[in-house]
């Protein structure tokens, strides 16, 4: 099965609601996606979205690295032939991670495709469901209470909500959530690096004085800041979770070795794809450290690349994958099905997605 075209489109896809974090508001998905083909006629998709703030990447780039460099660098490859496309993928430019997290995904789906079985199940099978948090984007109190009791009622049983803009007015949010909601339902919390360490510790301790019952604390600091994220991690009982301080397995193993973090956050988009992510989960199975598989703004097609690994590796005991839910539409034939907080698997070979706008 060997690549014989790599092509480059894009999605459009509203939002139902702008999603807003510390660090950006967004009202639609909009996102480049890949399908690569073989010579035996057989596709392969991928998608990468423009996250600027968080990878750097924007359409312009993805684009540009995908049709310049990385292209010329697979075509003709043979798709068994893993490892020696993502040696290659992985050294045809620097960084530039989503871009290679798309066209990683299209080789994984072929991959799968050649052996007739879905990716999970190659990657590990440890299990065909996977159960998703969604997010509660920052508003006001009470539309972010609103929204929060809304997803309860669809049936989400894990609810992050977005924080990190007012200080301790965080705390109070909190509280009114877990006051509306009660006391089954797992509350997340995510600052997208709003605060500083001191800033952190004072709030994450203001929550567990009130009895919150917080699962985890997501990127309380500045990605950079491995110290400070170290010092909220040793002063508080809360979970702490690394996301944008973990890009490769170096970061994760030097967070590791620091104990920087309590969890790992591993999102396709920062790592490159699906090659680099199982590093990471090795190294996490081999330190005793849980992981989060997440997700940037991405649509069914990149979550369900995302669900495959999160459904293959029991070290990945929480997931972060609501970007489907998040939008108005489903624009893609195939793929996992999901339902209101649970993803399953279905026995389709490769990621599944069968269908993708931009190439039909």
């Amino acid at each position: 099965m060997k690549i014989t075209e790599i092509e480059v489109g894009e999605i459009f896809v509203p939002l139902a609601k702008p999603f807003k974090t510390a660090l950006r508001t967004v009202e639609n998905v909009e996102d480049i996606v890949v399908r690569i083909t073989t010579d035996t006629g057989a596709a392969g998709y991928g998608e990468a979205p423009p996250t600027a703030v968080i990878t750097g990447d924007t359409k312009g780039s993805i684009r540009c690295a995908i049709e310049d460099f990385i292209r010329p660098a697979l075509l003709g490859m043979e798709i068994e032939d893993l490892d020696g496309i993502m040696y290659r993928l992985h050294s045809s430019i620097v960084k530039n991670t989503s871009a290679k997290a798309a066209v990683d995904m299209a080789v994984y789906d072929l991959y799968a495709q050649r052996f007739g079985a879905p990716l999970y199940q190659l990657l590990g099978g440890a299990g065909d469901t996977v159960e998703t948090d969604i997010t509660i984007s920052v508003n006001p109190v009470p539309q972010m209470v609103a929204d929060s009791l809304e997803a309860v009622q669809q049936g989400y049983k894990i609810l992050k909500i977005k924080v990190g803009k007012e200080g301790l007015a965080d705390v109070a949010r909190i509280a009114g959530i877990r006051k509306a909601v009660g006391s089954g339902i797992q509350i997340r919390v995510d600052a997208n690096q709003g605060w500083t360490a001191k800033e952190a510790i004072r709030i994450i301790t203001a929550m567990e004085d009130k009895g919150l019952n917080i699962d985890l604390v997501e990127q309380p600091v500045p990605a950079h800041d491995l110290d400070g994220m170290r010092a909220v991690t040793k002063a508080v009982y809360t979970p702490i979770l690394a996301d944008e301080s973990v890009f490769s397995p170096e970061d994760a193993a030097e967070i590791i070795r620091t104990r920087a973090a309590d969890l790992l956050n591993i999102k396709l988009m920062k790592t490159g794809g699906i090659w680099q992510a199982l590093k990471i989960c090795s190294l996490a199975e081999m330190y005793g450290v849980e992981c989060m598989i997440g997700c940037m703004l991405e649509s069914k097609l990149a979550v369900s690349a995302a669900a495959h690994l999160a459904a293959a590796k029991r070290v990945i005991t929480r997931a972060d994958l609501d970007g489907p839910s998040l939008c108005k539409a489903d624009p893609f034939t195939g793929g996992p099905l999901y339902e209101n907080g649970v993803i399953r698997m279905t026995d389709a070979p490769g990621i599944g997605i069968t269908r993708v706008p931009a190439f039909v």
